[in-house]
């Protein structure tokens, strides 16, 4: 299956976090989009990676993603080696997406680095004829997306581009909040973490609302870029 974007996520919820907004609206306007979880986030510390699991499918659904793969690497502990870089590969390889989408270039949780460096990295390794993969027993065809972007986090960064998602808030606030384990929950028992409290929870719909005003919309969502964004027209741009 050929996709227009694959969404990398260290995390399930990150994805979600990041660029819902975004995936819901291109999936609105006919784009074919596929997520891959890089971890089960399994160390988190409320709920448990089959909690995880399930909220990631339901999350899905409610995105309208084509397909969403774990490739359980160790949450915390996987690096940027040629295993895991081949690993990924293979996902690249086997949807072929023009875009690519991946964690912040540094954030507050270290795997979110880790993730954005490991995924651009085997972006660009995917287009190296000589590094062979195979899916399926078959061999794979080498392909490298024509644009990585890396969504915006836990920190402030400032946007090298925005993607007006006004009318696809409700969309994604649904896909985050499908992770019930993880987020603002006044019954829940289990401990409190950075991203449990209601002002966190809050936070996802000024921060996109924020980031909307400065561009003249209700609802945006921010990307950083490796290369510079070209457009054939002065008149492309909002």
């Amino acid at each position: 299956m050929k996709l227009d974007i694959l969404a990398f996520g260290a995390h399930p919820d990150d994805v979600e976090l990041g660029c819902g907004g975004t995936i819901a609206k291109e999936i609105a306007n006919g784009k074919k989009v596929g997520v891959v979880d890089l971890t089960r986030g399994e160390l988190g510390t409320r709920g448990t990676a089959e909690t995880r699991d399930e909220e990631a499918a339901e999350a899905a659904k409610i995105l309208g993603v084509s397909v969403r793969e774990n490739l359980a690497f160790a949450d915390g502990f996987f690096v940027n080696n040629k295993a895991h870089q081949l690993e990924i590969i293979k996902m690249i390889r086997k949807y072929q997406p023009e875009i690519v989408l991946c964690n912040a270039i540094d954030d507050r949780h270290i795997d979110h680095g880790k993730g954005s460096k490991l995924v651009s990295d085997a972006c660009f390794l995917s287009g190296l004829l000589k590094i062979e993969t195979e899916s399926n027993g078959e061999i794979q065809q080498k392909w490298r997306p024509k644009q990585v972007y890396h969504y915006i986090q836990w920190k402030h960064i400032e946007p090298d581009l925005t993607v007006d998602i006004t009318g696809f808030m409700d969309t994604k606030m649904a896909s985050v909040l499908a992770y019930k384990t993880q987020f603002f929950d006044p019954n829940s028992d289990e401990p409190q973490t950075p991203i449990s409290s209601k002002n966190f929870t809050d936070s996802i719909n000024y921060r996109a609302r924020d980031l909307g005003r400065l561009i003249g919309v209700e609802y945006a969502e921010g990307f950083t870029v490796e290369r510079y964004v070209a457009v054939d027209s002065l008149f492309d741009l909002k």
